[in-house]
């Protein structure tokens, strides 16, 4: 708190301050004039929830019909929930495309018949089943109780272990090499995602406009990221009002090219999830959604960056002017800048890969294939973020260099001491 006090203290602090707890003042009321009231659309057969089984045997056998093709079987054992100890049989699909399963796998299975009380789903009743011995039987989806036979689709591997086995390898890296800093840092993380997955999506689904959304929980998952890793210092005082700008940049040159490459979302599994739904999903404002969000992510990490840059030369050096620090951490920004703008292309081009393989064994051209919708938005989404990434070295190094800069080295101690243990 002496470090608060000492940039309060000061005219360039006392504007710093200001206008992060206005930002975050506007946040707050932001979160809570668009919570969530839980009035959201419903998809009949969306998000089943599954349950465990284990594979007693994989067979392979024709598929029928004029060709040769064989498809894939497995017998599972259903080994939780109303059918527990029940063998199924479940048609994989052709051996090409189908999960190679083996003996023992555990995998997860979604029940295909309603539960009691509720109206069978058309088109739900996947594959045969059997009870033990009792033999190969169709499931009839309108029977009940005793009667009712067990019909389960395959969901997929039970890939949960080592998932959660990768994040505790993750944790215990981050607290090792980083220690507190990085168990903040984690902390930090867990609750962004939280706020993803328990406040944003759920506003969304209630009929908020997705891109107020977007920005205002971008903004307190900002807030959450860079209190909890770096605390109530000058450095982060700066960053967060450097990338509150640059999400707001996102967010305006989004909404913009989205309207001039008429893009609105209508394509893919999201267009058939409205329309299932009955087109109650604001689909265009869910794209700018996912651009403003996409683009928090490599914000963040820039513009931390730039402003303990200056905030280092500042330390080193107190006599260099605002100009001079600016010049310095810009040389290193720019440098950081082209790596983190490649990666982001990159990333964006691994995601779309399977679609510019499909393109290109059709032999359709680049031009055309950048025509398709569902390639047309990763590549305005890339170029949105990357455009609000290079407006934020300069203008996070400027901010820095005039608010930070202008601090005495007291006010910026305290995070050069919470860095080092």
């Amino acid at each position: 708190m002496s470090a608060l006090r000492t940039i309060v203290g000061t005219a360039p602090g006392r504007l710093l301050v200001g206008t992060v707890a206005l930002v975050a003042v506007l946040t707050v009321v932001g979160l809570i004039a668009l919570w969530p009231s839980g009035d959201r659309p419903t998809v009949p057969g969306a998000g089943t929830p599954t349950v465990a089984g284990t594979v007693t045997a994989v067979r392979s056998a024709s598929c029928g019909g004029p060709t040769d093709q064989r498809c894939r079987t497995a017998e599972v054992r259903v080994d939780e929930g109303r059918d527990e100890g029940a063998k199924v049989q479940i048609v994989l699909g052709p051996e090409e495309v189908s999960p190679d399963l083996e003996t023992g796998q555990r995998v997860r299975l979604a029940d295909q018949q309603p539960a009691e009380g509720a109206a069978p789903v058309p088109g739900d009743t996947v594959g045969e089943a059997t009870r033990g011995d009792a033999g190969t039987t169709g499931a009839d989806p309108s029977a009940t109780g005793a009667d009712r036979e067990p019909s389960y689709a395959f969901s997929g591997v039970d890939r949960r272990t080592p998932l959660v086995a990768l994040a505790i390898l993750f944790a215990l890296l981050g607290a090792f090499v980083a220690r507190g800093r990085g168990l903040l840092a984690l902390v930090g993380t867990a609750m962004s995602l939280s706020l993803v997955v328990l406040w944003l999506v759920p506003a969304i689904l209630d009929g908020r406009s997705p891109l107020l959304v977007a920005t205002v929980g971008a903004l307190a998952v900002m807030f959450v990221t860079t209190g909890l890793t770096y605390g109530v210092t000058a450095q982060s005082l700066a960053a967060v009002t450097g990338i509150g700008v640059s999400l707001l940049v996102a967010a305006l040159l989004g909404t913009l090219w989205s309207e001039l490459a008429g893009l609105d979302g209508k394509d893919g599994d999201l267009g058939a999830f409205a329309l299932q739904s009955g087109g109650e999903l604001p689909l265009q404002g869910i794209l700018l959604a996912g651009m403003v969000i996409g683009a928090l992510g490599v914000l963040t990490d820039t513009v931390v960056s730039q402003v303990s840059t200056v905030a280092a030369l500042h330390r080193t050096s107190p006599q260099l002017p605002a100009r001079a620090l600016y010049r310095e951490a810009f040389v290193v920004g720019r440098d950081h800048l082209a790596a983190t703008i490649h990666t982001l292309v990159l990333a964006y081009a691994g995601a779309t890969l399977p679609l510019l393989l499909v393109a290109s064994a059709n032999g359709v051209t680049f031009t055309d294939a950048i025509n398709d919708a569902r390639l047309a938005e990763p590549i305005v989404s890339t170029l949105v973020g990357s455009a609000a990434l290079v407006l934020s070295v300069p203008l996070s190094t400027a901010l820095a260099a005039v608010l930070v800069g202008r601090l005495p080295p007291a006010a910026l101690a305290g995070h050069d001491h919470h860095h080092h243990h």
